[in-house]
């Protein structure tokens, strides 16, 4: 009975040790996947961060640049955040691919010519001897891992640049005005109103922190549809920041920013500070230089229709009574606060419901004021400065005012939202990744 028990101990031993071995060979196997699998997991986050930074500099980049410089920043990019000594070369020019973006199909469409849209490719592949090792996958013959990481970014507009009002400072409105749903309020700062005030459905009224929000007793009693339309954020509005390189593009006569009813080689000189109707010929463009000279105002004179001309002034510029702007673009590079000024009746785009064409940009390194009966009909108001505006009640349709300073806005205006008919407003791109 002892020597069966004996022997009983000894295969239960051997069973034992078997089982052990070949545990420790399972937890070493899971072990070992667990740990190259967070490797490789590990390195694929990293490769698609590269790629979704490369993607944005080459975005950022192709708005100034050509193709091949913007793919150039790509790859520098993509090398600072994985160099190439210790990662090889993840992306290469050719990896960057610009074109455009099919929201609706979600495709990427490529168009070397486009900057609208890129596509970048970042790979860890055995092809550039940077794949990514395994460690213990060697002992099953897993030496390394081919990865690759896709980011594809997109230029867009944000809403409230298109149409609405936005400012850097405070934005002041007033009384019993009428804000149609699309219609778009922004600041920085916070927001200003007083009462009677209504905002249709889809109408956003947005600022850094809306606890500054400054309203009278009556709040939201009397501001109809107001608490439905606010929304808290701060943004950087980029286009500020760029009137001055704007304005440089449009003297240097950049394809990009002039406008395609300009037909004329380069730009003439306006003969004298007084514009009349005889000195403006549709289809050209015109600079004249106040400088240092006594009278600093380039005037227009009582309704002088500026159709289809760029104007380009160091003066500041005033808008004599029933001025019409249609297709015009209008720049003062002074820094006054009143360098865009009309005392009453300026009209700043073609009173057509929203139709193709037919609108005007103004843009200032200072600001603008326009006390009285302003009407603005696919309109662009673009300054570095502040906005002061009194509008016609009825004179507001696709109106978009962007200020580095306040916005000021007077009484019983109904804004009205176009949706369309501003293709010819000035913007600079903003960059959203779509893939």
């Amino acid at each position: 009975m002892y020597a069966r028990a004996k022997n009983f101990l000894r295969d239960d031993s051997g069973a034992g040790t078997a089982f052990s071995l070949f545990l420790v060979l399972t937890l070493l196997m899971v072990g070992g996947y667990a740990v190259d699998l967070q490797y490789v997991l590990t390195a694929r986050t990293r490769l698609q961060n590269t790629a979704d930074a490369a993607a944005h500099a080459a975005l950022l980049a192709r708005d100034t640049m050509s193709a091949s410089d913007a793919a150039d920043r790509a790859v520098e990019i993509a090398m600072g955040n994985m160099p190439p000594d210790l990662h090889g070369v993840t992306v290469e020019a050719r990896d960057v691919e610009f074109g455009f973006w099919d929201e609706t199909a979600a495709k990427f469409i490529p168009d070397a010519n486009s900057r609208s849209g890129v596509r970048v490719t970042a790979r860890r592949v055995e092809e550039r001897e940077n794949p990514v090792p395994t460690f213990l996958f060697k002992l099953v013959g897993l030496d390394h891992w081919n990865i690759s990481a896709v980011s594809t970014f997109m230029t867009y507009n944000p809403s409230c640049l298109r149409e609405g009002f936005v400012a850097n400072g405070v934005v002041d409105l007033q009384s019993n005005n009428l804000y149609s749903n699309g219609f778009c309020i922004h600041s920085n700062t916070y927001v200003s109103l007083n009462s009677n005030n209504t905002f249709e459905p889809g109408t956003i009224v947005s600022m850094a922190n809306l606890s500054d929000i400054e309203l009278p007793n009556s709040g939201y009693k009397t501001n109809i549809g107001l608490e439905q339309a606010l929304r808290e954020g701060s943004w950087n509005i980029r286009i500020v920041s760029r009137i001055a390189r704007i304005i440089e593009q449009l003297e240097n006569l950049d394809s990009r920013r002039m406008p395609d009813y300009i037909v004329t080689a380069g730009y003439e000189i306006l003969p004298s500070r007084l514009v009349t109707a005889a000195n403006l010929v549709p289809g050209h463009a015109y600079k004249y230089t106040c400088g240092s000279k006594g009278n600093s105002t380039l005037t227009f004179d009582n309704n002088v229709v500026v159709d289809r001309n760029v104007i380009i002034t160091d003066c500041e510029i005033r808008y004599n009574a029933g001025v019409q702007l249609e297709d015009a673009i209008l720049v003062s590079k002074s820094t006054d606060a009143k360098a865009h000024t009309a005392p009453s009746g300026l009209i700043v785009g073609r009173d057509d419901h929203c139709a193709e064409g037919g609108g005007a940009q103004l843009l200032t390194l200072g600001g603008m004021s326009f006390p009285a009966d302003l009407h603005i009909y696919g309109g662009q108001l673009l300054a570095v400065g502040d906005i002061e505006f009194s509008a016609n009640a009825d004179g507001v349709e696709g109106a978009a005012m962007v200020a580095g300073g306040q916005i000021s806005g007077t009484s019983n205006m109904n804004m009205g939202f176009c949706g369309t008919g501003t293709e010819d407003n000035i913007y600079v791109p903003y960059f959203k990744m779509v893939m």
